[in-house]
């Protein structure tokens, strides 16, 4: 980056696990901050997931740094408070009464530190559910979402942690405008961030269409699409890609591509909402004239006429991706076990770099012998927590 980065001198304390603590984190330390990740002294669960969570932890803790604490002992709730007082922003995402019970909730640390900001990820916003224990699918199921992304009568999740991810987002988004505040008051305060409201946010749009016309919105793929051709197409050799035509000037351009010189003298397809409202013919026609096009033939087509397409890609393609390699979308990152991989970066630009890892994801307890020596410990001290296994890492 050209010079500091936004929140280089900002210190963050986080109290976090699994995905929407860590993605707040991760946000803020991606663009600067020192982030410092308090962990037991087994490692954050997260360190150990198998399946769809192998990933949380190496993409989430980048750029932080980590020290192991036994926080159930007084020893070690007393070096997490130290920690404290001297943060900008403290950040958790534990259980409702958790962090009370640890002396370490807003109201404990707002008296020890009163300028600090304080980041509260929930599964809910203070209300009548704020007792329940959620996951991003359960809000999917109860928010809308997952009736939306699946077909009538089969609710179906997304297919990434959006509301884990969103919810720390703007979790950060909060502590970036505390922040701003602050320079105006001199005071923190409390932030709080929530999965549920952030679903429902995603899907305000459904919502107010119901407001707008009075019709409930239909699920994704029984919904009448806005556009005629905007759809998967499956052509040679089974393989797929995703085709739109959006405007009548588009229509256009793709009629006279391939040489579809009859639909676009058809009186039934002058403009698009009277494209919409023959899709049941139309759409099997067009899947018929293209069902034997490779699927090369149709991208450098649709490319070459700047009509929209994207291939049908999987996760695990995007490393080779050659737009994410050429921009620099993509940065190596090493793993807890030592392997090198590439990690996505934020998907945003300053001053036309885009924000990088500074800092490997952690090993457990790596920075321990740093932070407590800035917090006041000496050498003696620290053997002596570690000894009685108060505190772990490489210390």
């Amino acid at each position: 980056m050209n010079g500091q980065l936004p929140y280089d001198g900002i210190r963050v304390v986080e109290f976090t696990h699994m995905v929407m603590g860590p993605t707040c984190g991760m946000v803020l330390a991606d663009l600067g901050a020192e982030v410092i990740k308090v962990e037991p002294v087994a490692g954050d669960n997260t360190r150990r997931l198998l399946g769809s969570g192998a990933g949380f932890y190496p993409l989430f803790n980048r750029n932080k740094k980590s020290i192991a604490l036994d926080l159930q002992r007084p020893e070690g709730r007393e070096a997490a408070l130290k920690l404290v007082a001297t943060a900008d922003i403290v950040s958790e995402n534990f259980k409702p009464g958790t962090m009370k019970k640890l002396g370490l909730d807003y109201e404990s640390i707002a008296r020890l530190n009163p300028r600090a900001i304080y980041v509260s990820h929930k599964g809910f916003l203070p209300g009548p559910y704020d007792h329940r224990t959620a996951l991003d699918e359960v809000v999917q199921m109860m928010g809308g979402l997952a009736y939306m992304t699946g077909r009538p009568g089969d609710p179906l999740r997304a297919g990434t942690s959006v509301n884990d991810i969103m919810g720390g987002m703007f979790g950060a988004i909060g502590a970036m405008a505390a922040l701003a505040q602050r320079e105006k008051t001199g005071r923190g305060q409390e932030v709080q961030s929530a999965l549920f409201e952030n679903n429902v946010f995603l899907v305000a749009q459904h919502m107010m269409q119901y407001a707008v016309t009075g019709k409930p919105a239909d699920p994704m793929p029984a919904r009448i699409s806005a556009w005629a051709v905007y759809d998967v197409f499956t052509v040679k050799d089974g393989e797929q890609i995703f085709l739109a035509v959006v405007s009548d000037t588009q229509w256009a351009v793709f009629c006279d591509a391939f040489g579809f010189d009859d639909l676009k003298a058809d009186e039934r397809l002058k403009t698009n909402n009277d494209r919409v409202r023959v899709r049941e013919w139309l759409v099997p026609e067009l899947r018929r004239r293209l069902a034997d096009a490779p699927v090369a033939e149709l991208t450098a087509t649709f490319e070459k006429h700047a009509l929209p397409f994207a291939p049908i890609t999987r996760p695990e393609d995007l490393f080779e991706d050659p737009h994410l390699n050429a921009t620099g979308g993509l940065a190596p990152l090493t793993l807890p076990d030592g392997r090198e991989t590439k990690v996505p970066l934020l998907p945003l630009m300053l001053g036309n770099e885009r924000p990088g890892v500074r800092l490997q994801p952690p090993r457990l307890g790596e920075h321990t012998r740093e932070l407590l020596q800035q917090v006041g410990y000496s050498p003696d001290d620290i053997a002596r927590l570690a000894s009685q296994g108060i505190v772990a890492g490489i210390v």
